[in-house]
């Protein structure tokens, strides 16, 4: 995974870091030195200046014979969510939504051909899978990634999903590139997408598009649900109307923030 880089500003040490950071994936909460060596295709002192670079930083710790990101690693990618504004835009429509429904709600955006969750307002249940911010899973099987998906031309879907996941999950719905291509279309038409235990079992959910004042799609919102407790009529019938209403409304607050002219004032000598 070792990067050399085609143009002269170019850092090296910099991708070489970002690519130890990147190592710990899921199913590795913690790695040695010579895993981290192995996984990034670095020499082991280079890994370990890195690794005690990190630590001395306070994004890698120690942990046993071993190493292991902290929490601050997170501030990485909340700070590409504050410069958005994102998440202080959809916060409270979030939390409404949450209310009115019952459920957990999330925004994710696309990230090769996985999805990774940037904001979320969750409600104590019981599910399968474990999300928090910065959790990814393979676009193509959640509503997230559907309505991310579809907002990309179909020769933009098929460079994007040949890229692997990193999200460490198989899914279960493993469609031939022409169902595909119809569950796209079917998402581009209606203007929505639903899943229905197509991620794993028990996950069923619906995402609506976040746009921004150009119209471009930026995010996608979602409703998530139990499948056992929630059923599939309930979700488009109820949840589905209150959803749609709450990504309109965060699509039109970023709008709105877009159109404010902002101002640089020039610091006093």
């Amino acid at each position: 995974m070792a990067r050399e880089g085609a143009g002269p500003d170019f850092i090296e040490a910099l991708a070489r870091g970002l690519d130890v950071i990147t190592a710990f994936e899921p199913g590795h909460p913690a790695m040695t030195l010579s895993e981290v060596a192995a996984a990034t295709g670095l020499a082991r002192p280079t890994a370990r200046r890195i690794l005690l670079t990190l630590q001395e930083l306070g994004y890698v710790r120690a942990r046993g014979s071993g190493f292991a990101l902290t929490p601050r690693v997170l501030d990485l990618g909340t700070a590409y969510v504050r410069s958005m504004d994102l998440w202080e835009i959809a916060r409270p429509h979030m939390e409404i939504l949450s209310a009115r429904t019952g459920e957990s709600c999330s925004i994710a955006q696309l990230d090769g051909s996985d999805i990774v969750y940037v904001a979320r307002v969750a409600v104590p249940k019981i599910v399968s899978l474990t999300v928090q911010i910065g959790t990814r899973f393979p676009a193509l099987q959640t509503s997230l990634g559907k309505v991310l998906l579809a907002a990309l031309t179909d020769a933009e879907v098929e460079a994007v999903l040949c890229e692997p996941s990193r999200s460490g999950l198989t899914p279960l719905w493993q469609p031939d590139p022409a169902e595909r291509r119809t569950e796209l279309r079917q998402v581009r038409a209606r203007g929505w997408a639903l899943t229905d235990e197509q991620l794993t079992r028990g996950i069923r959910s619906a995402a609506a598009p976040l746009r921004n004042g150009s119209g471009e799609v930026i995010a996608a919102l979602n409703v998530n649900t139990h499948a056992a407790e929630t059923p599939l009529e309930r979700l488009v019938d109820h949840h589905l109307p209150l959803l749609q209403h709450a990504a309109g409304e965060i699509s039109a607050d970023f709008a709105r923030l877009e159109a404010v002219p902002h101002v640089t004032r020039a610091a006093s000598a």
